[in-house]
């Protein structure tokens, strides 16, 4: 019984995190989108959200090569179980996908408020990281551990550009009610969609990968090589 809930468990987790992984660099594509137009010069900042990006794209890859070698692909989740995707729906009354890039473009007020929920939302997933790396079902799993400590390394520089941006711009960090936000959608996840999820068996998997036919995917991974001497 223990081995199964650990096996359970540990699959559910994978399945969440290589969706939130996949959800996270394909939204940040469209932040670039937003980032080039209104700050074309701005290159120090483009540099870091294509640094964020290919992070996102690794950590995704991580976690499909972890399931490859099980030989199976994760469970069939979708955007109910993504953080960003809740926060985003929350904070600006409509999905990822309809989300309107070029109004975001187009008023201040929008983009700064992107910046504190892609803010908020690393940092939450900092602490979570760092949880889980305590967590025994976790630590039974060299390689799954493996992907966490690349996650809590890389987690820190996810939040700086964003915060930077609020900060050279005068703009506020985020109040307590959009950390009360925050905060609900971390528990919503974690007291009652998990425990559904974990005791619902007509949950199936994909039959393909999130990335399948996407152009170029890798397209910043020179962001993560180290700068020549």
């Amino acid at each position: 019984m223990r081995q199964w809930f650990r096996r359970r468990y540990l699959d559910l987790l994978g399945s969440i995190y290589i969706y939130n992984e996949h959800r996270g660099y394909t939204a940040i594509d469209r932040v670039l989108d937003a980032v080039r137009v209104r700050s074309p010069d701005d290159t120090e900042l483009i540099a870091k959200i294509e640094k964020h990006r290919a992070d996102e794209r690794k950590h995704y890859v991580m976690f499909k090569r972890w399931f490859e070698l099980q030989g199976r692909k994760p469970m069939q989740l979708d955007r109910h179980f993504g953080h960003i995707d809740r926060f985003v729906e929350i904070m600006f009354r409509r999905t990822i996908d309809r989300l309107d890039t070029q109004e975001v473009i187009d008023r201040d007020e929008l983009f700064e408020r992107l910046c504190r929920v892609i803010s908020l939302t690393e940092r939450r997933g900092y602490k979570q990281v760092e949880i889980l790396l305590e967590n025994s079902h976790v630590r039974s799993d060299p390689a799954l551990v493996r992907i966490f400590e690349v996650i809590k390394r890389d987690e820190p520089s996810h939040w700086a550009p964003y915060d930077g941006w609020l900060r050279d711009h005068a703009k506020r960090a985020p109040k307590w009610w959009e950390r009360a936000v925050d905060g609900f959608i971390h528990s919503e996840l974690l007291f009652l969609k998990l425990p559904i999820l974990f005791l619902n068996p007509f949950v199936k998997r994909r039959e393909d990968w999130a990335d399948d036919g996407e152009a170029d995917p890798d397209r910043y991974a020179d962001r993560l090589r180290p700068a020549a001497a």
